[in-house]
C-alpha cells in the first residue's frame, strides 16, 4: 500500500457536493451547478468566495463566467477545460491539483452539470440536453460524415463494434457485461441516493430491450440530470478544513486514436484505444507516480457509458491480464461486498446516475472517509478513470 505521500503531492480534495439526481429536474444547468458547487465548498467548510479556480469538461454548457457572475466570485486566477466527456473525468482533477500544487491557486472547483433527460432538452445545441446525436440533422462534417451516413451514430452502436470485437478476439461472452449490470444495479438498490434504487438478476438483463447488439437497455448510462463539485486544495490548508482530506497521489493523462475514428479497430493490440497498449502509457505513469500497483487498489470507480467498458478498463489498467476481464467479473470480484476490488459501489451509470461519470469522483472520496452507502471495509486507496475510449486520464487517491 501506499506509506505516507509521494513527494511533491500536496493536493487533496477536501469538499464533495452534489443536487439530486433524476429523470427531470425542472431547473437550469447553471441553477445545478451552482447548488453543487456550494454544497461543495459547505462540505469542506468554505465559502463559495475562497474559490480562485475552476475545471471542467470541454462540452460542459456552464461556462466559468456565468459561474463567477452568479456565485459572486470576485476573481478566478485558473481555469482550464479537458476534452471531451467522460474521458475527461479524472482529467478535472488532475488539472486542479496540478494548479494548486504549482501555486496557480488555492481552492479549484471541479464541476460538472447536466440535464440529458429525454425531456430535458433546452436547446438546439448538440449538449444542451436531449440525445446530442438525434440533433446532427441531415448536414454533419468531420469524422460523422463517414460513420451517420452508414448507421452509426450513436455511442451505443459504436461501443457495441468494439464489445463484438472483444468477443471475437478473446471469447468474451455477452453474458459477461450483464452480470456488471447486475452488480451495479445491486450496488445501486442500497444507495438512498440512486435513481435505480431496484436490483435485477442476470435474466432480467437477458430480457431487457437489445439497444444494439449486444448491449441492452440496463447496460446502458442513464439518461438524467443533476450536477457534481469537488473542491481541491492544498494539504497545508486542509487541516483547517472540516473533512478529513483525501490525497490525489497520482495522475496520468493520454490522447489516443478513439473509438469514434476506429482507426485501431482491426489491430491486435490496443484496438480499443487502451492507455495500456500502443505505447500511450497512462496506467504505467499512473502507478509508477505512486509507487504502487493495480493489486493496492481496495475499489475502483470506472467509467461506465456502457458496462461492456468495465472489462475493458480492469484489462487495459492491468487489474487482470489482457482479455479475461469478462472472466473478472463473472468470478464476483467487482461486486460489493465479497469482491476483491469492488467496482461502482454507488450503483455505477446504470444504477446511481450518469452526470458523465463525474458522480465516480465523490463516491472514490466517500469510500476513503468511510461514509459510503456501501463501504469498502479499510478502504485506503481508490482508483478512478476516464473512459478509455475517448481522450482519457486516470487518478489514485488515498486518505
Amino acid at each position: 500500500m501506499i506509506e505516507g505521500v509521494p513527494p511533491g503531492r500536496r493536493a487533496v480534495i477536501v469538499g464533495i457536493g452534489q443536487t439530486e439526481f433524476a429523470k427531470r429536474i425542472e431547473r437550469s444547468e447553471a441553477a445545478l451547478a451552482c447548488d453543487a458547487i456550494m454544497a461543495a465548498c459547505a462540505d469542506a467548510g468554505l465559502s463559495v468566495a475562497d474559490v480562485d479556480g475552476m475545471t471542467r469538461y470541454d462540452v460542459e454548457q456552464t461556462t466559468e463566467w456565468e459561474l463567477v457572475y452568479t456565485l459572486g466570485i470576485e476573481h478566478l486566477r485558473f481555469f482550464a477545460g479537458t476534452p471531451s466527456g467522460g474521458g475527461g473525468l479524472a482529467s478535472t482533477i488532475v488539472l486542479a491539483s496540478m494548479a494548486v500544487e504549482c501555486g496557480m491557486a488555492t481552492t479549484v472547483v471541479a464541476y460538472r452539470s447536466r440535464r440529458r433527460g429525454a425531456q430535458s432538452t433546452f436547446g438546439p445545441h448538440p449538449y444542451q440536453g436531449g440525445r446530442p446525436w438525434a440533433k446532427k440533422g441531415s448536414s454533419v462534417s468531420g469524422p460523422a460524415q463517414y460513420h451517420h451516413p452508414f448507421g452509426l451514430a450513436s455511442p451505443a452502436q459504436e461501443m457495441a463494434l468494439i464489445a463484438r470485437r472483444h468477443m471475437h478476439v478473446y471469447g468474451t461472452r455477452a453474458e459477461q457485461f450483464g452480470m456488471q449490470a447486475v452488480a451495479q444495479r445491486a450496488h445501486a438498490s442500497t444507495n438512498p441516493a440512486a435513481i435505480m434504487r431496484e436490483a435485477i438478476t442476470l435474466e432480467d438483463w437477458a430480457t431487457a430491450r437489445v439497444i444494439a447488439d449486444p448491449i441492452r437497455l440496463v447496460d446502458c448510462s442513464l439518461e438524467c440530470d443533476g450536477a457534481v463539485a469537488l473542491v481541491v486544495t492544498c494539504a497545508e490548508r486542509a487541516a483547517d478544513l472540516r473533512q478529513r482530506p483525501v490525497f490525489v497521489v497520482a495522475g496520468a493523462q493520454g490522447e489516443h486514436p478513439i473509438h469514434t475514428q476506429l482507426s485501431v479497430y482491426f489491430a491486435e493490440t490496443g484496438d480499443f484505444g487502451g492507455p495500456r497498449n500502443g505505447g500511450w502509457g497512462i496506467g504505467e505513469r499512473l502507478f509508477a507516480q505512486a509507487g504502487v500497483g493495480p493489486r493496492d487498489v481496495d475499489v475502483a470507480m470506472i467509467f461506465d457509458h456502457f458496462t461492456m467498458a468495465v472489462p475493458l478498463s480492469l484489462e487495459q489498467y492491468g487489474f487482470c491480464p489482457e482479455g479475461e476481464g469478462g472472466a473478472f467479473i463473472e468470478a464476483g470480484h467487482t461486486r460489493w461486498p465479497g469482491g476483491s476490488l469492488p467496482v461502482n459501489t454507488h450503483g455505477g451509470s446504470n444504477g446511481e446516475a450518469f452526470i458523465h461519470g463525474f458522480n465516480h469522483l465523490p463516491e472514490a472520496v466517500r469510500q476513503l472517509r468511510g461514509t459510503a452507502a456501501n463501504q469498502v471495509e479499510g478502504a485506503e486507496v481508490a482508483f478512478v478513470n476516464g473512459s478509455i475510449t475517448d481522450s482519457s486520464g486516470a487518478v489514485l487517491l488515498h486518505r
